[in-house]
């Protein structure tokens, strides 16, 4: 058995533990209650800290912020694309997340709900929205770099609806067509590059970062299509819509 069939034995594995697995199908919404839990707790402990003068002070932060989520949730995504440990304690979850390549189209749902449940996937994002709800309320950050980091536990869930437009929306969505023109969401054609290709364009709440992200993804991995692609596409069962 070469390690590509080893592989796709391993992965045909970890989704039966996926879709069999009570713990894998709670650990989801657990995990979503939580984040958008810290998201609105951090928000709040901001919000206290704030005087509320010079509001336009907070708009280069802002648009840092949205370029750095930009960047972050496409190194997470990079890596998760390359990632094929199945064997490991996350293994359902890295397998069902490179189910997501073989679907053009994802189930339509409210954006808000998109927001919440895609929200579950988000692990890394855990940890980072605990520690900065521990760190501000030791006041130990600026205005400025609270607010910068406030905004990146909001846009990094923002970034799985922007994902989302960018394979549902239609010509009836004016505003979101606007917006993915004008590059402020992802645009179907900037992100079309990353299923067509191979290890380009992981970003996916604008794309801002993929030059960047690009030049990481070709020095660490050679790319996806011949590996976590392939164990998917050999993947018999049910198919879980994990990614909206």
């Amino acid at each position: 058995m070469d390690t590509s069939e080893i592989k796709i034995k391993e992965f045909q594995t970890a989704m039966d533990r996926y879709n069999h697995g009570v713990f894998y199908k709670r650990t989801g919404m657990i995990v979503s209650i939580y984040i958008v839990t810290l998201q609105i707790i951090t928000t709040i402990q901001f919000l206290q800290s704030y005087n509320f003068t010079k509001p336009e002070s907070l708009i280069i932060p802002l648009i840092f912020s949205y370029i750095l989520t930009d960047f972050i949730n496409g190194l997470v995504h990079m890596y998760m694309d390359n990632n094929t440990k199945y064997k490991s304690t996350l293994g359902p979850f890295i397998a069902a997340f490179h189910l997501h390549h073989l679907s053009p189209k994802y189930t339509d749902r409210h954006a808000l709900k998109i927001y919440f449940y895609e929200s579950g996937t988000k692990f890394w994002l855990v940890i980072y929205l605990t520690i900065l709800a521990s760190t501000q309320y030791a006041s130990i950050f600026s205005v400025n770099i609270n607010f910068c980091l406030v905004c990146i536990g909001i846009f990094s869930s923002l970034a799985e609806v922007s994902h989302f437009w960018c394979h549902n929306s239609n010509n009836k969505n004016f505003f979101i067509k606007f917006l993915q023109n004008k590059r402020i969401l992802l645009s179907k054609k900037h992100h079309l590059v990353h299923h067509v290709s191979d290890n380009k364009n992981y970003a996916f709440l604008n794309g801002f970062s993929d030059p960047l992200i690009n030049l990481i993804s070709n020095y660490l991995y050679a790319g996806y299509k011949n590996h976590s692609d392939q164990h998917a596409k050999a993947y018999k069962g049910q198919k879980t819509d994990n990614r909206g």
